[in-house]
């Protein structure tokens, strides 16, 4: 990650990171960089939804212990005011609003694999890559 930049972590680059995908091991990078890295509440939210659906609340709960040790981010004002900035200027839904709105407001860089995110400042983007059929 070089100078350690804080990082903030979205939704599908966890899920790939947890289930082992081909985009996980750069998303180790920041991921395993503990003290540099921020989790909004929302990216809580989502990925233990997913989880809890796809693999049971057990290894969903492991997931957001993980992720908890890391600065969890609440949903503050100030968040909310830029996430609808945002919203607006670059027509992305609310919960991607409120991530990237949360990484610009602690000056973080937003890691992703969300097409919604390419192309935009302070967005680390790797596209989605198919799984290898065996």
């Amino acid at each position: 990650m070089g100078a350690s930049r804080l990082a903030v972590i979205d939704s599908s680059a966890w899920l790939e990171y947890f289930a082992g995908g081909p985009n996980a091991e750069a998303f180790a990078v920041p991921i395993e960089d503990l003290p540099h890295r921020l989790v909004p509440t929302l990216t809580l939210f989502e990925v233990f939804k997913r989880l809890l659906l796809q693999v049971g609340e057990a290894q969903a709960l492991r997931a957001v212990a993980t992720m908890r040790a890391a600065q969890v981010v609440e949903l503050d004002a100030d968040i909310a005011v830029e996430a609808a900035r945002l919203s607006a200027q670059a027509g992305l839904a609310m919960a991607d609003a409120v991530v990237l709105a949360t990484a610009r407001t602690r000056g973080a860089e937003l890691w992703t694999q969300d097409a919604d995110f390419s192309g935009l400042a302070d967005v680390r983007y790797f596209p989605k890559r198919a799984v290898p059929v065996v």
